[in-house]
C-alpha cells in the first residue's frame, strides 16, 4: 500500500511522543469540527436504502445532475479502471499516487504527464485523469481547459476523469455542473471540507450511462446508514457551507503567511493545505517531529505539505517550531 498522511500512531512510536501530544499538519482536511445533528437509531438497525434523500441533497451541493455515493472517493479510484478495456492512460504528475496505481493494477499502460505534454500528446492516450486543485502542489486548471481536453478525448469514446477532493472551498472552478457530459468523471470528497475524514463517504459525478456498471460493480450498501444520514443533513446547510467556506479561506492565507514570515515562501497550495518544495525538506520534516509537529513529507518531490492548525495553541506551536529551525544547507 503506497504511503498516505494521517499516520499519527506510527509517529508517536517512532519518535517517542505520546500521541496526545501531537500537532497534526500531515493530512489536508478541514481541523474543525463539524456541528454534528444526531443519528436515529434506524440509521444503525436498518440496511441502508438509496431513495433515503442523500442522492437529491449531494445533487445539489455539487450542481450535478446525476451521482453515486461510494465509500470515500478511493474506493471509485480503484473501481474505475476495472470498468474499462487495458487503454494508455495519462496522469498529470506529480498528484495523488493512488490513481496511476488503480490504473497499472488493473492492466492498463499509464504515462505520467506534465500539463505541457498533456497539450502535445492527449491524443494519444483514451483516458486522461487530473487532480484540481492538485494534490500536494496545489496546481489549478481552468474549467476551460479541462473541458477542451474532455472534447478530444469524448470524440474517440474516451474519458477525463477530474477529481475535486480539493474543490469545496472554490465550488465556482468545479467540472461538476458539466459531469452529465459523455465521459466527464468528477469525483469529489466528503471529508475534507467537512472535516469528516472517518465517514469514508465520497461521490462520483457522471452521466449514467456510466455510474450505472460503476454502481453493479460496487455492489449494494457501500455507504453506511449513518454517514448516509450525517451527509443528508451537513449537504443541505448552505450558511453552513459559507462559514467553512471564509475560515478556511483564511486560515489558508494564514498558513501561507506563516511559513512566508520565516523564509519559507509556499511553492504552491490551497485552502486546504500549503507546500514547500525544498532542498532541506528531510531535515525540515524531521525538526518539526522531533517537535511533535507532523507534516506529511513528500521524498521524491523534495516537499513538504503542511495542513492548517486547529486553533490559536496550534497556529502558535507551528509558529515556533519554524523560528527554532536552522537549515543544514
Amino acid at each position: 500500500m503506497l504511503e498516505h498522511g494521517g499516520r499519527l500512531r506510527r509517529a508517536a512510536r517512532t519518535y517517542d511522543i505520546p500521541l496526545a501530544d501531537w500537532l497534526d499538519l500531515s493530512t489536508g482536511l478541514a481541523p474543525w469540527p463539524w456541528p454534528l445533528p444526531e443519528i436515529p437509531a434506524s440509521a444503525w438497525a436498518r440496511l441502508p436504502e438509496p431513495d433515503d434523500g442523500l442522492v437529491d441533497a449531494a445533487c445539489s451541493y455539487y450542481r450535478a445532475s446525476a451521482l453515486l455515493p461510494v465509500a470515500g472517493s478511493q474506493a471509485a479510484i480503484q473501481a474505475l479502471p476495472v470498468l474499462r478495456a487495458p487503454s494508455r492512460v495519462g496522469v498529470l504528475a506529480p498528484c495523488y499516487a493512488e490513481h496511476a496505481l488503480a490504473w497499472r493494477r488493473a492492466g492498463h499502460e499509464v504515462l505520467a504527464w506534465s500539463e505541457e505534454q498533456i497539450a502535445t500528446g492527449l491524443d494519444q492516450v483514451d483516458v486522461l485523469v487530473v487532480v484540481n486543485p492538485n494534490n500536494p502542489t496545489g496546481q489549478r486548471l481552468s474549467p476551460a481547459r479541462l473541458l477542451d481536453w474532455h472534447a478530444r478525448l469524448e470524440r474517440r469514446g474516451g474519458w477525463l476523469v477530474v477529481d475535486e477532493a480539493f474543490m469545496d472551498p472554490t465550488p465556482g472552478a468545479s467540472l461538476a455542473p458539466f459531469s452529465d457530459l459523455p465521459g466527464l468523471i468528477v469525483l469529489r470528497s466528503f471529508g475534507k471540507f467537512f472535516g469528516l475524514a472517518g465517514m469514508r463517504l465520497g461521490f462520483v459525478l457522471a452521466a449514467p450511462d456510466l455510474l450505472s456498471p460503476l454502481d453493479e460493480h460496487l455492489g449494494p450498501w457501500t455507504v453506511n446508514g449513518p454517514s448516509r444520514h450525517l451527509a443528508r443533513q451537513l449537504l443541505v446547510d448552505q450558511a453552513a457551507h459559507e462559514r467553512q467556506r471564509e475560515a478556511l479561506r483564511q486560515a489558508g492565507e494564514r498558513l501561507a503567511a506563516v511559513l512566508a514570515g520565516h523564509a519559507l515562501d509556499p511553492s504552491g497550495g490551497c485552502a486546504l493545505f500549503q507546500l514547500l518544495q525544498r532542498p532541506d525538506a528531510t531535515a525540515l520534516h524531521e525538526h518539526l517531529a522531533r517537535q511533535a509537529i507532523f507534516t506529511r513529507l513528500f521524498p521524491d518531490l523534495g516537499a513538504l505539505r503542511f495542513g492548517l492548525p486547529g486553533d490559536e495553541s496550534g497556529w502558535q506551536r507551528l509558529d515556533q517550531g519554524l523560528a527554532n529551525y536552522r537549515s543544514p544547507l
